[in-house]
């Protein structure tokens, strides 16, 4: 067998990542005085520690966030069907009223574009 030195990755997953970090953290807590993480001198295990725990639970809180936002647009779905229809049958309804002066739907909020439209173009 061949002699490696051994891969070892992080994963890229912030669950899977904070899930490592945990356990890295608990084995240090256990280790006490004794970890060998104690010698880092750019980071500190006891101020970055606990934040794991709180990172995990903003993670579920987003992911919790995230099921409403997606049921709340669910619910919005089943409305603006029948929000469109009556929308698109008041602009046709008002523009026959004002059939010579379109303009005027403007005051019902609808913006009126009487600019000409360009001619298609067909390729040869």
């Amino acid at each position: 067998m061949a002699n490696t030195k051994g891969r070892i990755a992080i994963s890229t997953n912030t669950v899977e990542m904070l899930d490592q970090a945990t356990k890295v953290y608990t084995k240090h807590v256990a280790d006490g005085v004794a970890s060998p993480l104690n010698t880092l001198t750019d980071y500190d295990w006891a101020k970055t520690g606990p934040t794991i725990a709180i990172a995990l639970a903003k993670h579920k809180e987003a992911e919790e966030l995230k099921g409403k936002m997606e049921a709340a647009y669910r619910e919005r779905d089943l409305l603006v069907p029948a929000i469109e229809e009556i929308l698109k049958s008041s602009r046709n309804l008002l523009k026959a009223l004002n059939s010579k002066n379109p303009k005027r739907i403007t005051e019902w909020g609808f913006n009126v574009d009487d600019t000409t439209k360009a001619p298609k173009t067909t390729k040869p």
